[in-house]
């Protein structure tokens, strides 16, 4: 009978609770936006939001404060490093880092909509047309929209339809601001292949216009020529012979910049979204959510960022469009405005 050799058990590894590293109590405000994109008093109004979703309801030693699970999850929003090189930066493991930025991430979803809103009420709306209108003179913008891409790495599942028209694997995420850089409308669920219009044509946003959208006085969003221009969504003429046409489009370029702006806002103060994010694909439409919603945060804050000259407009009431009465499609309001306001 053939004798077995039985190899010895390996040595359990004990587990390690390393010394965390606190930078909220040694470093100045200047410091800690460097390294968090936020100042102290930002970084305890965070954690006072989220302390209800974030607590540990133990009363074991080393679990973590709010505060340091905030700090974690911000740290990694902003530099976009390996959860590892996270970990080893702060005092933490690896699967530590790796839960606590997913339950951050959870809990910043979960109050998008407090911080991430389309207007519905007069005083949002009219504030919303005055600052564009004083912003460019182009009248009645609620809002300018645009995708924007997030590199990922190559996913398991459906890989080709994650490779965008650049050549690289990403996520087409959608989203709406308003003329101070304000998301009001994020829509990430689409792999990098897919085309701008279809995203908007399947998003809750475009229902939502084409079952409220009474007209021209409710107010139009603005798109670039992929989009197909509709009573509610206007985009530049495709080829203007006429001169109210040429001021429209330029008019319309100069205003619809603000969207493609904060999209580098935003890349610039989250540098997770600016790298290849090394997570599946929900998970990283998640993480563009929470940072929209942190990006909002810290404009109502004032969190400083370095070229952002962080510029607020306010006015009482929006400019007076005349009403359009003739055939309601894209391409017939287009006209009006362009004739109406840009024809002199």
């Amino acid at each position: 009978m053939a004798a077995f050799m039985m190899l010895p058990p390996r040595p359990r590894k004990d587990r390690v609770f390393r010394g965390t590293i606190s930078h909220l109590t040694n470093l100045n405000d200047d410091d800690l936006r460097r390294r968090y994109r936020f100042g102290k008093d930002s970084i305890a109004y965070l954690c006072n939001l989220l302390q209800d979703r974030l607590s540990r309801h133990t009363n074991k030693a080393t679990a973590l404060t709010v505060e340091q699970q905030v700090c974690i999850a911000l740290r990694f929003y902003a530099s976009g490093s390996f959860l590892q090189v996270i970990g080893d930066t702060l005092g933490y493991d690896k699967g530590t880092v790796s839960r606590v930025v997913s339950d951050v991430t959870d809990a910043l979803i979960d109050i998008k909509d407090d911080f991430v809103s389309w207007p519905t009420d007069v005083d949002s709306i009219n504030r919303i047309k005055c600052g564009f209108y004083r912003q460019c003179n182009f009248p009645n913008v609620l809002g300018c929209i645009d995708c924007t891409h997030v590199r990922i790495q190559a996913p398991s599942n459906d890989e080709p339809s994650y490779v965008n028209r650049k050549g690289y694997h990403s996520i087409n995420v959608q989203a709406v601001c308003d003329f101070e850089g304000r998301f009001t409308n994020i829509f990430a669920n689409w792999p990098g292949s897919t085309h701008d219009s279809h995203i908007f044509n399947t998003s809750t946003l475009s229902n939502y216009l084409k079952t409220n959208h009474r007209g021209l006085i409710d107010g139009v969003i603005l798109g670039d020529s992929g989009y197909a221009c509709r009573p509610f969504l206007l985009t530049p003429y495709a080829n203007p012979t006429e001169r109210h046409q040429q001021r429209f489009n330029g008019c319309h370029a100069s205003t619809r910049s603000v969207i493609e702006r904060t999209f580098g806002i935003l890349k610039r103060r989250f540098h997770v979204l600016h790298s290849e994010v090394r997570m599946k694909p929900e998970k990283v439409c998640r993480i563009f959510g929470a940072c929209a919603v942190l990006h909002n945060i810290a404009l109502s804050r004032n969190e400083p960022l370095v070229n952002d000259d962080g510029a607020g407009v306010r006015l009482d009431q929006p400019v007076q469009v005349p009403a359009f009465v003739g055939v309601q499609d894209g391409r017939n309001t287009r006209e009006h405005v362009a004739r109406v306001f840009f024809s002199n």
